[in-house]
């Protein structure tokens, strides 16, 4: 476990459990949903070598090769990638670096979390070190709907489109108008800075160049905006995700 402690903020990671951060705590606010009994739905952990569903768990690599990537986690698809339930190497105050499995082999993944006063920096990179299997990265922050005090989490997002989901969740390709609440979407062409607001305690502004974000309002005890280099299931889409993502997230009163 790295522990990382500033003037106003105080963050934990569990290297064991993904290098997730565990624990975000501001002044005497926690900001992180605690351990459910799932690696899916607690904390906040990076979404790599690929972020959200691939369909089928099949992936193919520059020279036509398919890859099969685990399913378990969300049968009959493949989730969220290889980091979210791996053991990371400490690196460094606030780093950490992971070597992935085939059929990602050669490939590596390093994360930076520092702590800026009111703010938290995260950082994923990704070197293919000669793997041709396509990679896209993303953040996952599980945000407490409720905190030791204020109002239930609201959160302030506006896209312009939104990726229609077939019958099997999956992204079909199609652009569409975004559709109202509760969401389990991806959505691009975001206008603004994404935030979360407990009226009465906090705010959270999340400082991103993504292009694509996943948005997840569905569970009754966490919400998540999850910035992506590239939509669930890139790859069968035709699209292509940067190997380098960079959040800000800076917390004030409301």
């Amino acid at each position: 476990m790295q522990h990382m402690d500033g003037a106003e903020i105080s963050v934990s990671i569990d290297l064991d459990q993904g290098a997730r951060i565990a624990s975000l705590q501001w002044r005497d606010l926690q900001f992180v949903v605690p351990f459910r009994g799932t690696p899916l739905s607690w904390g906040w952990y990076a979404m790599a070598p690929w972020a959200g569903r691939i369909r089928d768990g099949q992936i193919a690599d520059a020279s036509g090769n398919v890859h099969t990537l685990p399913t378990s986690w969300d049968p009959p698809n493949a989730i969220h990638g290889f980091g979210f339930v791996s053991s990371w190497e400490e690196t460094g105050h606030g780093r950490a670096r992971l070597e992935l499995p085939a059929p990602y082999n050669g490939a590596v993944v390093e994360q930076t979390i520092e702590i800026l006063d009111d703010a938290v920096r995260w950082i994923l990179e990704y070197d293919a070190n000669g793997c041709e299997v396509p990679a896209w990265l993303g953040f996952h922050p599980w945000f407490a709907r409720e905190l030791a005090r204020g109002e239930q989490a609201e959160f302030e997002f506006t896209p312009t489109q939104m990726f229609l989901r077939g019958d099997d969740g999956l992204p079909t390709g199609e652009l569409v108008v975004p559709s109202k609440e509760p969401w389990d979407d991806c959505f691009t062409g975001v206008k603004g800075i994404p935030s979360v607001t407990w009226e009465g305690a906090a705010r959270v502004t999340i400082d991103c160049d993504a292009p694509y974000w996943t948005v997840y309002s569905e569970d009754t005890e966490g919400i998540c905006l999850e910035p992506q280099t590239a939509p669930p299931d890139a790859e069968n889409l035709g699209i292509v995700g940067d190997h380098y993502i960079e959040a800000l997230f800076t917390f004030s009163e409301d």
